[in-house]
């Protein structure tokens, strides 16, 4: 089945290039275009796309508030939300994974992974450009107000998950955690299930997230 797309961002050019790369997709249609958050919030609601490209500054309403509104806490039906963004929106990145973007890239990206980020996103799989984690998650996450969650990953994890989480957290894909601890990606894929469960969290955008909020991890790691 093919894989409806819609496209928000501001810049014509640049939603033309998604576009144009997209549906040159044999198993990918663009369904929309949005130049606005509202719109892209209008538009995504009533096409009900498998993926929303979402940029982060949009006039009207910016990408984040517009990925609050489809994927955030308490939307009964969240959408699968990819934001895209640059260096210089790296402030932003933080409040669009709290929004419920199921992951993100850089707008520089290759057409290669730009189309990958998108399937991994329609899969129901998240998304973190490993640069991105490591350069702008940790760049901010020192401004963060730490949390005091229910559960710890201390008090909830097995040292070995405790490990996997902090390589995720790392910006490293399963591959990579498979070879640093010299184990089966497929074992990672187990660890990363139970991670999730264990502290109740959606997807790997969100263990990100958790750890740096808890201080598991700091920028200097």
């Amino acid at each position: 089945m093919s894989i409806t797309v819609l496209v928000a961002d501001d810049q014509a050019l640049i939603r033309t290039g998604f576009v144009t790369i997209l549906d040159a997709q044999d198993d990918m249609t663009v369904v929309g275009e949005a130049s606005d958050g509202r719109s892209a919030v209008d538009t995504a609601l009533r096409l009900r796309p498998d993926v929303v490209v979402m940029d982060v500054r949009m006039p009207v309403m910016d990408g984040i508030e517009a990925t609050r509104r489809l994927a955030g806490a308490g939307v009964r039906d969240p959408m699968k939300i990819l934001v895209v963004t640059t260096f210089n929106l790296d402030e932003y990145v933080y409040e669009a994974l709290r929004a419920g973007a199921a992951g993100f890239l850089l707008k520089d990206a290759s057409p290669h992974a730009f189309v990958a980020g998108v399937r991994t996103v329609a899969r129901g799989d998240s998304l973190i450009a490993p640069e991105v984690t490591r350069r702008l998650i940790g760049r901010y996450a020192a401004r963060l107000r730490p949390a005091d969650p229910a559960v710890t990953a201390e008090s909830a994890l097995t040292p070995r998950e405790l490990e996997v989480l902090r390589l995720i957290a790392g910006g490293h894909s399963n591959a990579e955690i498979a070879a640093e601890l010299v184990i089966g990606a497929e074992t990672v894929k187990t660890y990363v299930s139970r991670i999730l469960a264990k502290l109740d969290l959606r997807d790997r955008v969100q263990a990100v997230v958790y750890a740096y909020r808890t201080g598991l991890v700091s920028p200097n790691d």
